[in-house]
């Protein structure tokens, strides 16, 4: 049978974009280090200053502005009302502020982009029919996709999350900044001409606002888009809401999710409706048309004005001396999210200012690598992330470990009849439930099946993540079925469970593991203090296993931390001296 790939060979298509983004990085590196710092400096100058308005005051002054807007409707401002006050009662308004940001910002820079794109589409067929499939491109490769250049360009943090958000976006304001032009009456246009107009005058004047309600649709959607976009872009550090939803489907926590997943709805709706509101038609603005009452502009103006004046005096008020900042990072697993939060706290406790973001663990250790993160504790060698530190070692500083004997490996409930991966062969419908693929405990996992033979014997590597695996084993172990999992130890599961690892004759898993501090190059020297903690910090399998319980159990993170360092503070003060 003929087969077109035995005539033609495989085009290298990877390595090409490989080869692409890399001369990119090379030769425009300076530029997109600008365009970060630049981008950083004007987000979170954006985001401190809505942090500084004192939240009262900004609920009071969303809320009267939604008045204004829609008078008598009183259904919109008492949402914004109730709406805000709940994401305040949630302890999410830090989150919503910064998911605020980014969204504002990326539909900001499609709407600078697509409307020009668009009515140059409109007026040039060429440049048409060239841009149309670039937007269906853009429209349909997965946004997970956009994450890769995101990160080469730009690093970890909001910036990079901006850049997906806009390529993912763009496009609906630029096909109904077109759609909105084409659709202007030819009749009209060729009344403008025939009275002279210029082409700017019969843009400005016919075209644009006959095509308005059309291009505001595109934006409304491009705004609906970014929103979308908020939990994808917490992958690469992106602050926000996203990082709880990403966080609650990483640890199965329902609750969690169902919390940051309503506070992006009341965002949603808030700015759906204040975008559709200044997208009324000139009839629907005349059915309720009234005396102009220049109350409403001075009372808008008089909002505005305490809001800012509100965040200047908080601002001015609650400064304080400039502390050493740091930069921790870590994978959502729950050994990492304990180690992590508790090193946070406790070095808040002792005065600095620490940033925490949860990534992809390959991108955790890109970031060290290239400086974006100052460090992280969540290293498991020398096998777990050999991958990892074989491409990046000679980029990072392995400051050294912080907690000895962990173990990873094939793990089932005792009352399994099995005691070897060797032994396995119907358990479980031959399947291992593991956590996320790019974990090495999974890629251990699927070597282990080769290595015994039980691939040729139908058996699979599920990859899932920490917290399906999780739920997957107390519903197996709750009803008495065989389950096989990918495991590893600190972890709860094996203080509320009964487990046992499977033997491993051959090895695949290693030997026991210690988890180890990483640093990026020069922080020695930068910040020989912060560094020097790094370097003492160091506790048991015991010590975590406690702070995962307590998380596991209802506590946050931060609570199971701070009451770990409240009941071993002498250990605690020992990592500072």
């Amino acid at each position: 049978m003929l087969v077109l790939a035995d005539l033609f060979p495989k085009l290298p298509l990877g390595p090409w974009v490989d080869s692409g983004v890399d001369w990119l990085t090379d030769h425009l590196g300076g530029l997109f280090d600008a365009l970060q710092s630049a981008g950083n400096t004007v987000m979170n100058t954006m985001t401190s200053g809505l942090m500084t308005i004192p939240v009262w005051l900004f609920i009071i002054g969303m809320t009267v502005f939604s008045i204004l807007m829609f008078g008598k409707k009183w259904g919109i401002p008492l949402f914004t009302f109730v709406g805000l006050i709940i994401v305040e009662n949630q302890n999410l308004w830090s989150d919503l502020m910064n998911t605020f940001t980014l969204v504002i910002i990326s539909s900001l820079i499609s709407v600078i982009i697509g409307v020009p794109l668009g009515i140059w589409m409109a007026k040039n067929e060429t440049v048409n029919k060239i841009i149309q499939p670039i937007l269906d491109f853009m429209q349909t490769m997965p946004a997970f996709v956009y994450l890769i250049p995101a990160v080469a360009f730009f690093g970890i943090g909001v910036v990079p999350g901006v850049f997906a958000s806009v390529i993912f976006s763009l496009p609906p304001t630029v096909r109904m900044s077109n759609l909105g032009i084409r659709q202007v009456p030819n009749d009209l246009v060729e009344a403008a001409d025939s009275f002279g107009s210029t082409g700017k005058q019969k843009l400005f004047k016919v075209e644009l606002p006959l095509a308005k309600g059309t291009i505001f649709s595109g934006i409304n959607q491009t705004l609906m888009l970014s929103l979308s976009m908020v939990v994808i872009a917490s992958m690469i550090g992106a602050p926000g809401l996203g990082r709880g939803v990403l966080s609650a489907v990483q640890n199965a926590d329902i609750g969690k999710g169902f919390v940051n997943g309503l506070a992006l709805v009341i965002l949603a709706i808030i700015i759906d409706r204040f975008t559709q509101q200044l997208n009324r038609t000139p009839a629907e603005k005349s059915e309720t048309a009234k005396p102009k009452h220049h109350w409403k502009g001075w009372t808008a103006i008089v909002v505005a004005v305490a809001m800012i004046g509100g965040g200047v005096v908080n601002s001015v008020t609650s400064a304080n001396s400039q502390k050493e900042s740091i930069k921790l990072v870590y994978v959502q697993w729950d050994s990492e999210v304990a180690s992590s939060n508790v090193l946070a706290q406790a070095m808040k406790q002792h005065g600095y200012d620490v940033e925490l973001t949860p990534l992809d663990n390959s991108i955790m250790w890109q970031s060290i690598a290239n400086g974006q993160a100052d460090a992280s504790v969540s290293a498991w060698l020398p096998l777990t992330h050999k991958a990892q530190y074989n491409k990046y070692k000679s980029d990072i500083d392995l400051v050294g470990s912080n907690l000895k004997g962990a173990k990873t490996g094939l793990v089932v409930p005792k009352y399994m009849d099995v005691n070897s991966i060797a032994d396995l062969q119907d358990q479980a419908g031959k399947k291992v439930t593991a956590i996320e693929p790019g974990a090495g405990v999974t890629s251990s996992a699927e070597k282990a099946m080769k290595d015994y033979g039980l691939d040729g014997k139908g058996w699979q590597v599920t990859p899932s993540s920490s917290g399906a695996m999780a739920v997957a084993l107390g519903k197996a172990i709750k009803a008495k079925q065989d389950i096989v999992v990918t495991g590893w130890e600190p972890h709860w599961m094996f203080q509320k469970y009964d487990l046992k690892y499977l033997a491993d004759p051959k090895k695949t898993f290693g030997d026991a593991e210690t988890l180890n501090t990483m640093a990026r190059k020069g922080l020695k020297e930068d910040k020989p203090d912060a560094y020097k903690v790094l370097k003492n910090f160091k506790w048991t399998k015991d010590d975590m296993g406690k702070v995962m319980l307590d998380i596991q159990n209802g506590k946050s993170a931060t609570e199971a931390a701070n009451d770990w360092i409240k009941d071993n503070q002498s250990k605690v003060d020992a990592w500072f001296k």
